[in-house]
């Protein structure tokens, strides 16, 4: 069965061909580093995990890539806050070892590399000098910016002409600019204080000082640093090729960001940047989608530590990954509810194979007949543009023929058993759920536990037993539990997974 799936490129729905059919070539526009992850971040994640464990279980192998931005306005605005960092490398630092961690506690498989722009300063710099001498690109006043107009299919992606697009960048570039609608590739000098005001919060180190710590690098047209766009097009083809089988990201990163992606990659190559484009539709909290700069968020670690991996898979995969989602304590009491049902129906499947009520002998047509229909049905909704949708049903619809069987019958079906086992087992990691590891419940158990401790090690301190208090810490560290003090009391982070 062919894999189909919906390329914006074109606005269809297609088959999936890679150019290597024994290889896919998979990047996803990663983060820019300058605040927690949020459940927003976490359902592309989830959303590209899953399409990279569908393809591996199709038989593929597939070379995954996503980068981390560490290099941004928004970075260099959250320099001096409390235990962020004093420039804007190590503010980076930090939110890229958070976010390592969120994505180790979502079970999500490992790309083949994460790429820092800060790493990749040469390919860019060379990138941006191959655009000038083709004609696409011209430099004015240390800055280097794309010629719109130089390249014909500007605006294919996101179906656009060109004269309906409005200027991009600062309004500071447009006496630069030959055309307003022309992105910068290299932006001379560092960062001003006007850059960064709009994203400062109270805690952060005075402008002037923040943007001091801004990094910058030598180049062709003097000091300065790269613009966002041209950041991703060195990356992906340094790490994969010239040409991307799919390229995953954000819908609200259609325009400009994919946009200027694909005019700045195929006129330095002169090969189509990526064959098949999927975008994630954004996450909705309230009438809003969720966000870092709108500030209505609930971060991975926050979600993990309350609900549990497998509640919040659960949770992101009830929706496929190109259609919209809400996130409200209700959708996650519905999610935390059908876990528990495919949870309970393993268990209770478990238990039953290795009873001295599961017979040989024995077949209930009924099971087996339900996890073929099932695993039909997922594999269907798989090929289907990844529909996680209606594979995370045909794994609920498994978990109900194994009740019906247990509830009928005295003597179990072995075979039946183990094979509606063995599906839910296997089906069940493609979407990322582990039904021998995380449960629902546990990161809340544990986090209540922790917080006792820490209690209690509060309380040996303020009566002076610092002694005492030193050694609960470091029994909570033995066990995983980050520990760090700070002015408004104790944090600490579960170690990933729980």
């Amino acid at each position: 069965m062919t894999l189909h799936v919906t390329n914006t490129l074109t606005g269809e729905k297609e088959p999936f061909e890679p150019q290597d059919p024994e290889n896919v070539l998979l990047y996803y526009c990663g983060l820019t580093v300058s605040d927690p992850p949020h459940l927003g971040h976490a359902r592309s994640w989830v959303h590209v995990d899953v399409m990279h464990r569908w393809l591996e279980y199709r038989g593929y192998d597939v070379r995954h890539v996503e980068n981390f931005t560490d290099i941004n306005e928004k970075i260099v605005a959250r320099v001096g806050e409390d235990e962020l960092g004093e420039g804007e490398a190590e503010v980076a630092e930090t939110y890229i070892e958070r976010t390592l961690a969120d994505m180790r506690s979502l079970n999500l498989l490992r790309a083949e590399v994460y790429p820092r722009v800060s790493e990749h300063i040469p390919e860019i710099i060379d990138l941006v000098e191959t655009l000038i001498e083709k004609g696409y690109a011209y430099e004015s006043n240390g800055s280097v910016y794309f010629d719109v107009s130089s390249f014909e299919e500007y605006g294919k992606l996101s179906n656009q002409e060109l004269d309906e697009i409005e200027s991009q960048g600062d309004p500071d570039e447009r006496s630069e600019k030959r055309n307003p609608a022309d992105f910068a590739l290299w932006k001379a000098d560092g960062v001003e204080p006007g850059d960064i005001e709009e994203h400062r919060h109270e805690a952060a180190a005075p402008a002037e000082h923040a943007c001091e710590t801004a990094l910058t690098w030598d180049s062709p047209w003097g000091e300065g640093r790269p613009g966002w766009h041209i950041e991703c097009s060195a990356m992906s083809t340094t790490h994969l090729d010239d040409t991307l089988d799919i390229h995953v990201g954000g819908r609200d990163l259609v325009f400009p960001h994919h946009e200027n992606e694909v005019a700045q990659s195929e006129a330095a190559t002169g090969q189509q940047f990526a064959n098949y484009w999927l975008h994630c539709e954004l996450f909705q909290m309230a009438d809003e989608k969720m966000s870092s700069s709108l500030g209505n968020f609930v971060t991975v670690d926050e979600a993990v530590d309350q609900w549990g991996t497998n509640v919040i898979r659960t949770f992101l995969t009830a929706g496929s990954y190109n259609s919209q989602q809400l996130y409200s304590d209700e959708t996650i009491a519905e999610a935390r509810e059908r876990w528990e049902q495919l949870e309970r129906a393993h268990e209770r499947a478990v238990e039953a194979v290795d009873s001295p009520a599961a017979r040989t002998k024995v077949e209930d047509d009924d099971l087996r007949t339900a996890v073929d229909e099932a695993r039909e049905t997922f594999t269907t909704a798989m090929n289907d543009d990844f529909n996680t949708r209606e594979a995370q049903s045909a794994l609920l619809s498994v978990a109900s023929a194994i009740n019906a069987h247990r509830e009928d019958r005295d003597e179990y079906d072995y075979r039946g058993l183990r094979r509606a086992i063995d599906t839910l087992e296997e089906l069940g990691a493609i979407l990322g759920l582990s039904f021998t590891g995380d449960t629902t419940g546990s990161a809340a158990l544990a986090g209540d536990v922790v917080d006792l401790v820490l209690d209690v090690r509060e309380q040996e301190r303020a009566d002076g037993n610092y002694e005492r208090a030193d050694d609960l810490r470091d029994e909570l560290e033995s066990l995983g539990v980050e520990v760090q003090d700070t002015d408004e009391g104790p944090t600490y982070r579960l170690p990933s997974g729980e």
